[in-house]
């Protein structure tokens, strides 16, 4: 399309208006018990995510997408975390 000023507009893409999937400025923490999602703002280390949750550290698993994250590792604000806690018995 040949605008007034003499230069071509292209048309929009329809998935540049999908606002279906949102944009989260901050990390996306899904926790279990119970279940929930929080915002948290990072970078940070997975072991002070925990503390600002008051979580026990060695009592839960931090995931990020599919893999499980060491406490020293850092998660940044467009992470998906999961936070399990760690169930034994005898």
């Amino acid at each position: 399309m040949l605008s007034d000023v003499g230069f071509q507009i292209e048309p929009v893409s329809p998935l540049l208006l999908d606002h279906t999937h949102a944009y989260h400025p901050d990390m996306q923490v899904q926790l279990s018990h119970p279940s929930r999602t929080v915002a948290v703002k990072g970078p940070k280390r997975a072991k002070d995510l925990l503390r600002e949750l008051n979580l026990v550290i060695e009592a839960h698993l931090v995931i990020r997408g599919d893999e499980l994250v060491t406490e020293d590792e850092m998660l940044l604000d467009q992470d998906q975390i999961e936070i399990r806690p760690v169930i034994s018995g005898g």
